[in-house]
């Protein structure tokens, strides 16, 4: 396809005249795809086309502003894929592949407000279901669900039966496909992604506030210089006052990453200890102690908790961790996986199938087997 072709689809979609699969690539989606061998076109070049191009597109037209450029790239990555790979024409392949799509809109949907909160007597609280008000009461402590879909814990001063003394603890797990919010007793507010969990007191008595996770959380700790704020997790400790950060310890992932939004944060394991000042990341390898700490794109690394998957230049094997996870579905590859670096961002509400055409756009195909698809 040429670059007048392209244009040429530019003004379609902003005259309401383009096929719907046009529209939602333009719109919907931004995605750069990489091939190693793509050198033909110099910075520059790029940059002149992607001027061109975001000079045209409708979001242009309400910021006024100096755009950075990556985010003009970003916008515009879609179209200049068409010009230097090639592959928006339909292929025999590929609309066998939209059949495959169809099924898997069929199938799945999005994550969405799922937990289970298990009390220190065992009992389990099912929250997707549960109405909202008081759940239960333990060790002075109220526990409510929110119309807003969240799990609160506040003293109740009328209640005296319980012992301020002891430490109660209470665990929320998401299952893959959920996500829920939890304000602690102390203030702190939490947010769970899908496949994780928190144990946590229900009131935070002694010298420090400590709480452990599994899979990836973010926190917004309320400040208590008199008790310190601690988060376990594969054997690292994130120590804070009051700061907000995220920490991404999926077992799946290789390593454990925490990033630093506010404040400063203190992160050890195994006698080895670092600060991390604002923006930055922090990873420790799963089978190692070893703490390396660098910039970090926050963006990318909490997009989950504002509802969207944000990827910069990563992987094919990454891309598929984080649906997997979110649509509850299996993922396995079948031969040589597919060396691409996808940069972009897309709604986390979007359906499967959504998510899937882009990825039969850039040429990676797949299939479906019960609950499971398979990269080939």
């Amino acid at each position: 396809m040429q670059r007048q072709e392209m244009l040429d689809l530019i003004k379609r979609y902003n005259a309401g005249t383009c096929s719907d699969d046009e529209h939602s690539l333009i719109e919907d989606w931004y995605l750069q795809f990489e091939h190693k061998e793509l050198k033909d076109l110099s910075y520059e070049e790029r940059e002149a086309d992607l001027n061109k191009i975001w000079s045209a597109l409708p979001i242009h037209r309400t910021k006024t502003r100096q755009i950075n450029l990556w985010y003009r790239m970003a916008a515009a990555a879609v179209i200049l894929l068409f010009l230097s790979v090639g592959i928006y024409l339909l292929s025999d392949s590929s609309r066998g592949q939209q059949q495959v799509i169809q099924t898997i809109a069929r199938t799945l949907s999005p994550g969405g407000n799922k937990a289970v909160l298990t009390l220190s007597n065992g009992k389990q609280v099912v929250l997707t279901g549960a109405l909202n008000g008081q759940l239960a009461k333990q060790n002075n402590m109220a526990i409510t669900k929110t119309a807003e879909g969240a799990v609160v814990y506040n003293e109740d001063p009328l209640d005296s039966s319980g012992s301020k003394g002891m430490l109660v603890y209470n665990t929320m797990t998401t299952p893959m496909g959920g996500t829920y919010a939890l304000t602690l007793s102390d203030g702190t507010r939490v947010t769970l992604d899908a496949a994780s969990s928190i144990r946590y007191p229900v009131l935070f008595n002694g010298a420090e506030r400590k709480v452990e996770i599994t899979g990836q959380a973010y926190f917004e700790v309320a400040h208590n210089k008199l008790k310190p704020f601690r988060v376990t997790t594969n054997g690292q400790t994130v120590e804070v006052l009051g700061t907000h950060f995220n920490i991404n310890a999926y077992a799946d992932e290789g390593s454990t990453k925490t990033t630093l939004l506010e404040g400063s944060v203190k992160v050890s394991k195994a006698g080895l200890v670092a600060l991390l000042k604002l923006g930055q990341q922090s990873a420790i390898l799963s089978n190692d102690a070893a703490i390396t700490v660098k910039e970090a794109d926050t963006e990318t690394a909490v997009a989950w908790k504002d509802g969207l998957f944000r990827f910069k230049r990563a992987d094919l094997q990454t891309v598929m961790r984080q649906f997997a996870r979110w649509y509850n579905v299996e993922v396995a590859y079948d031969g040589k996986i597919p060396q691409v670096a996808i940069t972009g961002k897309v709604q986390r509400k979007a359906n499967a199938a959504q998510v899937l055409q882009i990825l039969n756009k850039l040429d990676i195909k797949f299939k479906m087997e019960g609950n499971k698809i398979t990269i080939l």
